[in-house]
C-alpha cells in the first residue's frame, strides 16, 4: 500500500465515511511494460564490429554484384557514429553512439573548422586526451591534427549507403578526388583512421584501418559499383 492510499484511509477513517475496497486495492493499473528492442543474436553481433576480407567475396561470380557487396561491407564502418558524427546533414556535429548534438553547441563555419571563439581546436587537440568525469560516457577528449568536419557536400546523414557511395565518386563533391586517391584516403588518411583509435569511453568502427582500405580497393577495381538504396 502506497503513503498515498495510507494517507487516504486515515482521512476517511476520521471522517466516519466508508471507503470503497477496491480503492484500497491499489492505487492504479499497472503500467504495460515498455517495449524493448529485441537484441541481435550474438553471432550478428560480432559480425556488426568485424570486416570480412575481400577473400570472403572471391564466391561471387558476376563482377558488379562483387562490386556492391564489397562497398555493402565497407558500410559497416561508413554507417557507424563514429564516422557519420563528422558528416552531418547540418552545422553542428554530432556526438555519441546515439548521434546526438554536439555539447558545447558550435557551428561548422565557413572553413568546416568552427566558429571565431569556438573552433575546433579551442577543445580538440593533436590526441585523444583522458578526462576525470563522473559520465562513463565522457572519458576522453577526441583529439587529432586535422580535427574538423566534413564538408557539407559530403553529409552522410539520413542517407542510404547507396547515396553515400554515389557521393564518395562525385568529384564535384569528393574534394575532386580520383578512384585511386579515395583508396589512398581510406587507407592512409590520419583522421580517417582515428575512427579505429577513438579514445577510452568510446566504440571503434569495425576491423582495422588495412582491412578497410583493402575492401576499398577491391571495390574500385571490380568497377566502383553502388548499391541502388
Amino acid at each position: 500500500m502506497s503513503n498515498a492510499t495510507r494517507l487516504v484511509r486515515a482521512l476517511v477513517i476520521a471522517s466516519g465515511l466508508a471507503l470503497p475496497t477496491a480503492a484500497l486495492a491499489q492505487d492504479r493499473a499497472p503500467e504495460a511494460p515498455a517495449p524493448s528492442t529485441p537484441a541481435l543474436p550474438a553471432s550478428d553481433q560480432n559480425d556488426q564490429k568485424t570486416l570480412k576480407p575481400v577473400s570472403a567475396f572471391d564466391g561471387i561470380q558476376d563482377e558488379t554484384e562483387r562490386s556492391i557487396a564489397i562497398f555493402q561491407e565497407t558500410g559497416k564502418v561508413l554507417l557507424h557514429p563514429r564516422c557519420v558524427n563528422c558528416h552531418p546533414a547540418g552545422d553542428r556535429p554530432l556526438q555519441g553512439m546515439d548521434m546526438h548534438l554536439h555539447q558545447p553547441p558550435v557551428q561548422r563555419g565557413e572553413a568546416n573548422f568552427g566558429l571565431p571563439g569556438m573552433m575546433c581546436n579551442t577543445c580538440h587537440g593533436p590526441k585523444n586526451v583522458p578526462v576525470v568525469a563522473q559520465s562513463e560516457d565522457i572519458r576522453s577528449i577526441p583529439g587529432n591534427p586535422n580535427w574538423h568536419l566534413a564538408p557539407i557536400e559530403m553529409a552522410w546523414q539520413g542517407r542510404t549507403l547507396g547515396d553515400i557511395c554515389r557521393q564518395i565518386k562525385d568529384q564535384d563533391r569528393n574534394g575532386g578526388k580520383t578512384l585511386a586517391e579515395l583508396v589512398e584516403h581510406m587507407a592512409k588518411d590520419d583522421l580517417v583512421g582515428w575512427g579505429w583509435h577513438p579514445g577510452k569511453g568510446r566504440e571503434p568502427v569495425p576491423g582495422t584501418q588495412k582491412q578497410f582500405g583493402e575492401l576499398y580497393e577491391a571495390w574500385a577495381a571490380t568497377g566502383a559499383h553502388c548499391p541502388q538504396s
